[in-house]
């Protein structure tokens, strides 16, 4: 093996701080998502109206 999987950018790292940052990460990538029920899907149309598909004239007493 000539090259590490994990490298030290800046200062020096104790083998045992490599050894506990590598058992997180193989721990994480090891881990499963929790299945949901439905997956969360966008909404297939927009919230609002573009005001140039909005009719010209709007009663005084109605709210928007």
């Amino acid at each position: 093996m000539s090259t590490p999987d994990i490298r030290v950018e800046k200062g020096h790292a104790e083998p045992e701080e490599v050894a506990a940052i590598t058992a997180i990460l193989m721990a994480r990538a090891a881990a499963q998502p929790i299945p949901s029920a439905q997956p969360h899907r966008g909404r297939a149309k927009a919230g609002w109206r573009r005001l140039e598909r909005e009719p010209g004239f709007r009663a005084p007493h109605s709210w928007h």
